[in-house]
């Protein structure tokens, strides 16, 4: 049976510069470059009540049924299709990030989160994830002086509890996860990744 090509998600906290280090990775591996959420059309549809500061109401329950149907949506037309056609695949976040944020950063239970995520993925989970880690102040810092979305404006216990979360799932699963240190110049950045995705053996 032929191995199907790699699924590498990019996650971390905001600022962590997931977004440019998916597209220099993704332009490293000649894969598909895509995200969570608003990887699809309809996908945008639900990331802008996601991310609008005026939806101040949404429970948390109904916030991680949105995110898990865009989520299905997203694997459904984009990051299945692309491995069956043998095409690496990048994403500037993933399941993972339903786990930090509504899991341990909202505090839903993580075992629900699991289920419901995984048949709404059909059990396609990343092969490699990439965390990108950087001291609180800077990440601060490069938020600072930019228009902030309704996550970034939660609060910085809520963040707090987002990046505990990261860090948890990354001890838990060594195997599937590495760490990089994201406070490095971006080309740093980009070389410990691609080194460290390497490592994984995805190239």
């Amino acid at each position: 049976m032929t191995t199907p090509p790699p699924y590498v998600a990019l996650e971390g906290p905001e600022g962590s510069g997931k977004s440019t280090q998916a597209q220099r990775l993704a332009a490293a591996l000649d894969a598909v470059l895509t995200r969570e959420t608003g990887g699809t059309d309809v996908g945008a549809r639900l990331r802008a009540i996601l991310h609008d500061v005026n939806v101040v109401d949404l429970e948390d329950r109904a916030e991680a049924l949105i995110t898990a149907a865009e989520r299905a949506q997203h694997v459904a037309r984009v990051v299945r299709p692309a491995l069956e056609a043998g095409r690496v695949v990048v994403s500037d976040r993933t399941v993972y990030s339903t786990l930090a944020y509504q899991g341990y950063g909202r505090g839903l239970d993580l075992t629900e989160l699991r289920t419901l995520n995984d048949w709404a993925i059909g059990g396609l989970w990343p092969t490699r994830v990439v965390l990108l880690e950087a001291p609180v102040d800077i990440l601060a810092a490069r938020l600072r002086g930019r228009e902030l979305d309704r996550f970034e404006r939660a609060g910085a216990e809520f963040h707090y509890r987002v990046a505990d979360g990261y860090r948890a799932m990354a001890a838990a699963d060594p195997d599937r996860w590495v760490v990089v240190d994201a406070a490095a110049d971006p080309d740093e950045v980009a070389r410990q990744v691609l080194a460290q995705v390497a490592v994984k053996g995805v190239v």
